[in-house]
């Protein structure tokens, strides 16, 4: 039996709404500077990427909903801003 994950627009467009508020919050958050749409947004998905993968080690199978989602993806957007950061070397002002 063979496994396919579907394809939805509406949950592309939804994974970037995340995406995209997570990273923007995040960012001020954590520097007081944003990285610009295209940069938040990736900031978001990829922070939401890690911080999905922090609660399901934590709390498997856990499902937070919308609101939820966001929360966990700022929370993972921070982590990933803070690791740029110490990576880099420089802090965004």
């Amino acid at each position: 039996m063979a496994l396919a994950a579907a394809f939805s627009v509406s949950g592309l467009i939804i994974w970037l709404i995340i995406g995209l508020i997570a990273g923007f919050i995040a960012s001020r958050i954590m520097s007081g500077g944003g990285y610009g749409l295209v940069g938040d947004i990736i900031v978001g998905l990829v922070g939401a990427f890690i911080g999905g993968i922090l609660v399901n080690l934590l709390i498997p199978d856990a499902n937070f909903g919308f609101w939820g989602s966001i929360v966990v993806s700022i929370i993972g957007a921070c982590i990933l801003i803070a690791i740029l950061h110490a990576v880099t070397g420089t802090r965004r002002a």
